[in-house]
């Protein structure tokens, strides 16, 4: 019973028309165009990590002739978020927004508009210095975060073309 319940699920998911996206590896099409893409330099500490990020998965660095842009804004925002009665701030949030657009390098065309965003909570000790080191790494984790997000999008919008 088993055996034939197996095999009636390798059909119907051999119907659904399911492939893998990175199907090929390194030479697959979607890794390739990945590959094409470039991304210019993203203003503020947190695009400079965005676009490391961003780079390290597409494995676009030092590609000669990009076929695609990937233009990135972001909004990083630090706001208190619990107050203290003596109007000191307890925990913070760290907001991440990237607007972002892949746009053919040789026709100009804008194949994919969207936005992608991610928060984190901070919580605020009494050493300033444990503060801003959390602060800085909420903004690394967020900036991996978007990247992963990003590039995920991206290679679905590869695959489509």
């Amino acid at each position: 019973m088993r055996f034939v319940f197996s095999l009636l699920a390798c059909f119907a998911l051999a119907a659904c028309n399911l492939s893998p996206m990175y199907a090929g590896g390194g030479s697959g099409a979607v890794a390739q165009g990945l590959a094409a893409v470039d991304v210019p330099p993203i203003a503020g500490r947190a695009g400079w990590l965005v676009r490391g990020e961003l780079n390290d998965r597409l494995g676009a660095a030092g590609n000669s002739a990009p076929q695609y842009r990937l233009d990135v804004r972001l909004d990083d925002n630090l706001e208190a978020l619990g107050i203290l009665a003596d109007d000191t701030v307890s925990r913070e949030r760290r907001t991440l927004r990237a607007r972002y657009q892949l746009v053919d390098a040789s026709t100009g065309e804008i194949l994919l508009d969207a936005t992608e965003g991610a928060d984190a909570g901070i919580d605020v000790v009494s050493s300033e210095y444990a503060t801003i080191a959390a602060e800085q790494t909420a903004l690394e984790n967020l900036a991996r975060e978007i990247a992963d997000r990003i590039v995920t999008r991206v290679a679905l919008t590869l695959r489509e073309q």
